[in-house]
């Protein structure tokens, strides 16, 4: 099929054209440029009556009066080049035989192509065969877009539909393909076909386009790449942006990339239906582990396709901040190893194998927020490690803090959390209230007391109080509290609500 240009036109043997600039001559691909139409005149300035990517067809009637003088043939070619001509045709024997050295000259000096039409080719023969070119292409274009379209439908209905199709659209275009959140590269095709700086840029760019929340496509630099971007979904309800790796595309192109977006976008809205189910099902293995029933919870998550990881695990809690990033599990996905995560309480939850911890490290520096982890343990022991996890994230001494490095980590650091107070405070309200009520100095007596190893003499010292004070005043503090501060348990009740309310060191 022949091409509408320059160089395609002079090929065609029945055209009988002959280039006048030698091909040296003339500007760089200026023969292979696309001829959108070709045109005829004889005017003296057809500039105003020209548009660019158009070739000009002409029998020099208007250089009648100037004989040789370059001049007129100079300016004439000045005009036509900066109007965005492609190139001249001259049309010999009608006003003058041959093509005038002065008008090659001044096509040389412009590196304007410049060809003789002869006399027994009619001018409508050129424009006759660049349309039938144009139209070639065109119905080319479009048989291609029908045929990937097609095969993009087809890619769809496979198991992996989503993945598929952007395979497929790759191929197509010839170019990388990508599906980008805010928080990761979902999907792409070729594999590794863009370096982790620029997936970087394009999440950083699909994120703002994602906040935004309208449909839009824009065309970014990444790295040193340019990307044809479009956002999937519905105003409001925006998924993930289609990223390409294109400076432009054609009509066509854009055609079956339209066809992608509207079928991605329905596959997204039906994966996200999955990952609600998926979510919820993560929630009941985790809920069967925290109760004991490892095999249950086994056999629920190998039937899912997702088996539990190998113990020893670590249990991992993050703040609201993780917890609300949709990215973090999706990423945790795309690692490679099991690692069970599902939303409880309002934290993000993760059950990894120990060997695999440094994973929470990689999520934080991505995704930023804090998280707590537990010490290694037993799958029947994830509600032990759970309760580690909180512990550690409510005490936490960096982005990620470890249980096991707690100060003084163990059975009391439980009494550090925000429950414990919760609990303490209410436990120690009757001796609150007395001394707000009465005046009474219960509180600091009793702390006082334990602060001095349960040693009256001690205590009275501390409080510049006679022994006998104290002994009255944890009589009070005994009957109101409905604790026996002689026994050990009663000891440990008090001494653990003080503890837990801050009111011991």
């Amino acid at each position: 099929m022949a091409s509408p240009t320059i160089r395609a036109l002079l090929a065609r043997p029945e055209l009988k054209l002959r280039l006048a600039t030698p091909e040296d001559a003339v500007t760089p691909g200026a023969l292979d440029a696309t001829v959108r139409w070709v045109h005829s005149s004889d005017l003296l300035d057809p500039t105003p009556f020209l548009a660019g990517g158009m070739v000009l067809l002409t029998t020099g009637t208007q250089f009648r009066d100037a004989g040789d003088s370059p001049k007129a043939y100079t300016a004439y070619v000045k005009r036509l080049a900066r109007s965005g001509m492609l190139g001249l045709g001259f049309g010999t024997e009608v006003v003058r035989s041959g093509i005038p050295e002065a008008l090659i000259a001044a096509c040389e000096d412009a590196r304007l192509p410049l060809w003789e039409v002869p006399y027994d080719t009619p001018f409508i023969a050129l424009a006759r065969a660049n349309a039938e070119a144009l139209a070639a292409v065109a119905y080319e274009r479009r048989t291609w877009a029908l045929e990937a379209q097609r095969a993009v439908a087809v890619a769809a209905l496979r198991p992996d539909g989503l993945k598929a199709m952007l395979a497929e659209l790759a191929r197509r275009l010839g170019a990388w393909v990508g599906l980008v959140d805010a928080d990761a590269l979902l999907h792409e095709h070729p594999g590794g076909g863009v370096d982790a700086a620029t997936v970087t840029a394009l999440e950083h760019h699909a994120g703002a386009m994602l906040v935004r929340g309208v449909q839009a496509t824009s065309g970014v630099t990444a790295g040193d790449r340019d990307f044809q971007l479009q956002t999937l979904g519905q105003r409001g309800r925006l998924r993930a942006v289609l990223a390409i790796a294109a400076d432009e595309l054609d009509e066509q192109q854009r055609a079956v990339v339209t066809t992608v977006v509207a079928m991605a976008a329905l596959a997204l809205e039906q994966r996200q239906d999955l990952e609600l189910a998926r979510d919820a099902l993560a929630a009941g293995i985790l809920e069967a582990l925290t109760r004991g029933d490892v095999p249950l919870a086994a056999a629920v998550a190998a039937a899912s396709g997702s088996p539990l990881p190998a113990a020893p695990v670590v249990v991992a809690v993050a703040d609201e901040r993780l917890a609300s990033v949709g990215g973090a599990g999706r990423w945790l996905d795309t690692r490679g190893v099991p690692v069970l995560h599902a939303q409880r309480h309002g934290d993000l939850v993760m059950v990894l194998a120990e060997e695999d911890a440094s994973l929470v490290d990689e999520l934080v520096l991505r995704h930023g927020g804090t998280v707590g982890l537990s010490a290694p343990a037993r799958l029947d022991a994830v509600a032990e490690a759970l309760v580690q996890a909180r512990t550690a994230r409510e005490r936490r001494t960096g982005p990620v803090t470890r249980f096991a490095d707690l100060p003084g980590a163990g059975v009391l650091t439980l009494l550090d959390g925000p429950q414990a107070r919760t609990v303490a405070r209410a436990a120690l309200e009757p001796l609150a209230r007395h001394d707000e009520e009465q005046g009474t100095e219960l509180v600091p007596t009793v702390a006082a007391w334990f602060a001095a190893d349960c040693a009256h003499d001690a205590a009275a010292r501390a409080l510049g109080v006679h022994r006998h004070t104290v002994r009255a005043r944890l009589a009070a503090a005994q009957e109101l509290l409905g604790q026996d501060l002689a026994t050990v348990a009663g000891r440990a009740q008090v001494w653990a609500a003080l503890r837990a309310a801050g009111l011991l060191d």
